[in-house]
This record gives C-alpha cells, structure tokens and sequence, in this order.
C-alpha cells in the first residue's frame, strides 16, 4: 500500500502538471502520513539533511560557472577553434557543433546550458548556410548530451552522494564514454549531411588567422585543464574545483574577454541562483522519497525478486537499461538518480557490476532521456532557443538518439571502455 501510495500519487500530481520537486515531496509526507512509521517532522529533517553534503556544494558552483562561461564569450571562441579544426569539411558545422558541444561539455557539467549556449550562437549560421532547421536543432539537443557525460558532470556528483562512490573515479570514468558519444554523433551527422549535401566552409584560414584565433581563445582552452588537472593532480577537491571555475570564468569574462559586463552580473547570478534552487528542492524531496522506500524495504525486495528472476548481469544490465530508458522519458534527470540509485544499486552488486560502471550507464541512460519525449528537456531549450516546432526537432534528433542507443550497449556490455581511466590512475 505504501509503494502505491509513493508511485501511485507521485504519477498523479505529474499527470496534472505539478512540479517534479513539489509531487515527490507531497508523495513522501502521503506515504509517511499513512505508514505512521516515523515522524511526520522527518520530511522536513530530510530536506535539510539531504542537501548538507560538501560535494553537493559543486552542483550550484558548475551551474554558475556555466552561465559565466556560457556570457562571458567562452562558447562563441569555442566555436571559432571548431571551425578551424572541422568547418572544411562535409557538413563542416554539424561536426563544429558536435566538437564545441563536447568542450564546452567540460565547462558547464549540464546538458540544457550547452544546448542554450551553443545553439544560440550556431543555429543562425547553419540556417545561413542552408542546413535544415530540424536537423540543425535535432543534432545540437541530441550533442548536448554529453554534457552530463564528459566531466565535470551534476549527475555526477550526485550519484556520487547517493551511492558513495568516488567523484574522482566517477569524472574519470566519463571520459571515454562522453568521447565516443562524441564521435558517433560527428560519424552520423557526417553521412546525413553528405545525403543531403552539406558542403563544408568554403574559407581557407592563413597561419597567421589560425595562430591568432587560437591565441584569442587559450583562456576558453584552458578551463578543462585547469579543472579536470587541479583534480587529478591533487590541487583541489571536485567541489573546490567547482568554486575555481566560478572564479576563472568570471575573470576572464570579465577582465580579459570583456564580454560579460558588469550590469550583467546580476542576471547571471539570479538565474544561476534559481537554477541551483530549483536543483536542491528536486534533490530534497528526492531524498525524502527514496528514504521512505527505504524505510518500508523496497529496494531489498525488488533486488532479490530480480536476482530470483535471473542472476545473468548480462541480463539483469539489459532489463535495467530499458528501466533506464523509459524513466528517462517522464523524471527529470536527478530525481531519477537519487530515487533509483538505492533501488537498483544492490541489484548490480549482487551480480558483480562496478558501482562506477553502473553509475556512468545510468547517466548515459538518463542523458538520453534529455532528448526523448515527453520530457525531452533539450528538446524544449533547442526548440526554443532555434525557433523550431517540436515535433520537427524529435524527427532531426531521432538518428541520433538511435546512434546514441547502440553507444550505451556497447558501454553496458564493455566495462572496460568506462572503467580503463579510474583503474589506470588507481
């Protein structure tokens, strides 16, 4: 009955519209109403202690730095050095988009603010040079991705919380998957354009313009290095390098690009700070929710009713990718991760699955689920912000999502692919 009451109204308050952070919050206090268990006041302990965590602390510092990087002229240098590298090409922009995608990927750590980043500055180009809107749009929501799977990654940190597992490891292990991801997307966006005739750009760069764009953009170049080395050399902590990117970013926007003004500042940090309440909310209610199914003994009742089904992992990694998949279409992604997390985590380390293995394939599952309906938020913010109806972005971004389907199978029946980064600095 309770588990009825939890899943039962926490779909019902959806169905009617009602926020995710505010349905699994009135979820919880129903369940724990009706079970008598505990307190009601444990709802309102939960929300403080679910967020009192100093890796949490990173998740509001990458979205504000994100957003600086993101005004601050980081992104459009970005997409400078992508035309250098891959704009003579066949379908020259869709490989730049991909490729500016992946870096900036390692600046914001969220999928939606590289979508709006990015998209906002190329869409009008690629229309320009005649590529379809849908396809344009498609392939930037679908590249924006990654940006939840190249480090540093929110997701990440917080199934680092829910889990235990390490944040270092876990960045690590999202190296090579988010560069495959990458790559595919690059591969497919290649043969669509040369079916539909994407030329390349046209321009050819002189030594002295390519010395000097990359000049211009070493401060945007050097935000991976200074963050994922800071980490890996010991400098600082994942949530320390959080705060060092809030400070680089807002530097150079600032004082060296001068693109991010000073009466703009305000903005930035209004809409950073709602971001990052909105976050937590979603975080503390999902907490709430997912002790209470702790409480009553779900997540050990369903791990040995899966096992007693079958204890094949190869089995059991394909039920929970499918899972996965279709949570990914109606949760937003961090509630789905701190709910699921201590569901299905003793299932997998019962079958000898890696936590970092499975924590790094449930944020590939669940970043699909970023462009996927009905809650395909990069859809949404690439729809937006390209000025495209949303049915036409879902069919530009269906080849890829596709592409990105046949990536996670290899990840899930490859651990080695995920885990060769963290075994090797171990």
């Amino acid at each position: 009955m309770i588990s009825l009451i939890l899943f039962g109204l926490f779909a019902l308050l959806m169905i009617v519209g009602v926020p995710i952070g505010i349905s699994l919050g009135i979820a919880a206090m129903a369940a724990l109403g009706y079970g008598g268990v505990v307190d009601s006041s444990y709802l309102a302990q939960s929300l403080v202690t679910s967020i009192d965590s100093f890796p949490l602390m990173a998740v509001p510092f990458f979205i504000l730095a994100g957003d600086l990087m993101g005004h601050g002229g980081i992104s459009r240098r970005l997409l400078e050095v992508g035309e250098i590298l891959f704009g003579r090409y066949t379908g020259g922009l869709g490989l730049v988009a991909v490729a500016t995608c992946m870096f900036f990927a390692a600046i914001s750590g969220s999928g939606p603010a590289t979508v709006a980043a990015i998209g906002g500055i190329l869409f009008p180009a690629m229309l320009k040079r005649g590529y379809d809107r849908n396809f344009s749009v498609g392939l930037v929501a679908s590249a924006g991705c990654i940006g939840v799977v190249i480090p540093p990654s929110i997701p990440m940190v917080i199934y680092a919380t829910s889990s235990g597992a390490s944040v270092s490891s876990l960045f690590l292990a999202g190296v090579v998957p988010g560069v495959l991801i990458g790559v595919v997307l690059m591969l497919m966006s290649w043969f669509i354009a040369r079916k539909a005739g994407y030329h390349g750009i046209e321009r050819s760069y002189t030594g002295a313009e390519i010395f000097r764009i990359l000049w211009d953009a070493k401060w945007a170049l050097l935000v991976p290095v200074i963050i994922l080395g800071g980490i890996y050399g010991g400098i600082f902590t994942p949530t320390e390098a959080a705060a060092v990117a809030v400070a680089y970013g807002f530097f150079v926007g600032v004082f060296v690009y001068k693109d991010l003004k000073l009466a703009d500042v305000y903005k930035v940090l209004a809409h950073s700070a709602l971001t990052s309440a909105t976050v937590m909310v979603i975080v503390g209610t999902a907490t709430v929710f997912g002790r209470v199914l702790a409480i009553e003994g779900i997540p050990v009742k369903l791990a040995n009713e899966i096992v007693a089904l079958t204890s094949d992992p190869i089995m059991i990694l394909l039920l929970i990718n499918v899972l996965f998949l279709v949570v990914g279409c109606f949760m937003e992604t961090l509630a789905a991760i701190i709910i699921l997390t201590p569901i299905l985590l003793p299932v997998v380390l019962k079958v000898g699955v890696d936590p970092v293995h499975f924590g790094i394939l449930m944020i590939v599952n669940l970043a699909i689920g970023m462009v996927t309906p009905p809650m395909g938020i990069n859809l949404f913010v690439g729809s937006r912000v390209g000025n495209a109806q949303l049915e036409g972005v879902i069919r530009g971004a269906t080849p890829f999502l596709l592409s990105m389907i046949v990536v996670l199978l290899v990840l899930t029946y490859v651990p080695q692919i995920t885990l060769w980064l963290p075994n090797l600095m171990k």
